[in-house]
């Protein structure tokens, strides 16, 4: 006699087989799509990081009032309980080095220095109240990219494809670009999956020859033998993951299927000439030329072919001296493909669930730094601007004011946790409940702080 108990249990063709075979592929994607805790505005995110910190007062924060007083003491009230990263904070003003206009019919008044972002001064919403804990760069960019000014955390990136999951199956659903002098200070944490596990960390990608080291096979390896490895490998770390429960050998098998796909589709990705000359010319983009407008074109490429979250780092904003020369520099570096991105975006008709970011870890002082003929400001953590376009953002708004020196916020205060809670929100996400249970508690990437920001929506 044969019993149903002993058919589900043993049957190796039976229900349980099947029910087990299914939940074992199910564990073994854990980048599965996933739905958010409510309709989000926003499916995908690219942020445009400008490690080192931008000069607001000469970009987007015009003070007349600094101009003035020009070569003068700062009020002594002004500076009691502040701390400066290097210099003396009772070093005098600077007034701003570059004139300012008017743009859009939003009236935004930014910097001469960005005038193609200023084309787009009534898609963007500018938040010129910013504020921080850090005035170091690897601190801050720890804090504004994980939450935390410590190593270990998640960071933004990684939360967004824990909590939504990746939309292809070909490409990583967070990816990462580096341009400018150097990498952030931040290091790789800035884009890692701290204790989440590692399938959810950036993947890195260069902009010229294979995205990724080692993507391309070794003289002698055919498409067929390395299949008949990868499958070898898959079952002996099948095995292994039934046994003990390792996350992490989740994202070894997925690692590997991953980059066995991506010799197909990153080729294919990655080669900007099939890009028609006016949208290469709208970039200021060169195939073939390692720059930060390849980063904002492949950045689109990207997206469109489903990856989720795309991150683009450049670093070379830290003026602590020839401001004028290097900041000049650093926008004529990144006005133009910042803009287009966004434009792009529009015209494909994908900005409207896509997040477009745009800032640094914090901002720079009104007041002075330098050698011989000082031309520089320090790092200032009270006050900063950064720009948010698309994905639920009120267009064309500017939220929030500096006092009359920029030195503080005096109006519509935004902390980097607040901006955190505001983005989570508008991808679908409660940011007190996308949480990750580790060491015995319940962590969330505002951690214990964080208010939605409901004056930016559109």
């Amino acid at each position: 006699m044969l019993s149903r108990r002993w058919f589900l249990r043993d049957c190796p063709v039976g229900m349980g087989a099947l029910a087990a075979h299914q939940l074992l592929g199910s564990t073994l994607d854990p980048t599965a799509p996933k739905q958010p805790h409510f309709a989000p505005k926003a499916k995908r995110v690219v942020y445009l990081f400008m490690a080192g910190a931008p000069s607001q007062l000469e970009l987007f924060d015009h003070k007349p009032q600094l101009g003035k007083f020009d070569g003068s003491l700062p009020p002594a009230d002004l500076l009691k309980g502040y701390r400066a990263a290097f210099i003396n904070p009772n070093s005098k003003l600077m007034g701003p080095k570059f004139g300012f206009k008017h743009y859009g019919k939003s009236g935004a008044y930014l910097g001469e220095l960005i005038p193609h972002i200023g084309s787009i001064a009534d898609d963007i919403t500018i938040v010129k109240s910013m504020t921080t804990d850090a005035f170091n760069h690897a601190p801050g960019q720890l804090l504004i990219n994980t939450g935390s000014q410590q190593f270990g955390r998640p960071s933004f990136g990684a939360w967004s494809i824990y909590g939504l999951g990746a939309e292809t199956r070909d490409l990583p659903a967070f990816v990462v670009f580096s341009s400018g002098k150097k990498g952030p200070s931040g290091g790789n944490s800035c884009w890692g999956s701290g204790f989440l596990p590692t399938v959810y960390q950036g993947v890195q990608f260069r902009s010229s020859g294979d995205p990724v080291l080692y993507l391309s096979n070794p003289p002698g390896v055919d498409d067929q033998l390395q299949r008949d490895t990868l499958d070898s490998l898959r079952r002996t770390n099948e095995m292994r993951l039934e046994a003990t429960g390792d996350p992490e050998i989740e994202t070894r098998i997925s690692s590997f299927e991953m980059a066995y796909r991506m010799q197909s589709s990153a080729p294919e990705l990655m080669d900007l000439s099939q890009e028609p000359k006016h949208v290469l010319d709208m970039y200021g983009a060169e195939p073939g030329k390692p720059s930060f407008a390849n980063n904002c074109l492949l950045a689109r490429r990207l997206l469109e072919r489903g990856v989720r979250f795309v991150q683009l780092y450049h670093e070379a904003w830290d003026q602590h001296g020839a401001l004028k020369k290097d900041l000049a520099q650093n926008c004529k570096d990144c006005d133009q493909a910042s803009a287009a991105l966004v434009k792009d975006l529009k015209q494909r008709g994908m900005l409207e669930d896509t997040i477009v970011i745009w800032g640094g870890e914090f901002g720079r002082t009104p007041m002075v730094q330098g050698d011989g003929e000082p031309d520089g400001r320090d790092h200032h953590p009270n006050a900063f601007t950064m720009w948010m376009a698309g994905g639920g953002f009120q267009s064309g708004l500017m939220l929030g004011e500096t006092d009359e020196l920029g030195f503080n916020v005096v109006g519509n205060k935004v902390h980097v946790h607040d901006l955190h809670a505001t983005l989570l929100h508008l991808l679908g996400f409660d940011h007190k409940r996308l949480t990750y249970r580790f060491q015995g508690r319940d962590f969330r990437l505002t951690d214990v702080h964080g208010s939605v920001i409901p004056e930016l929506f559109a």
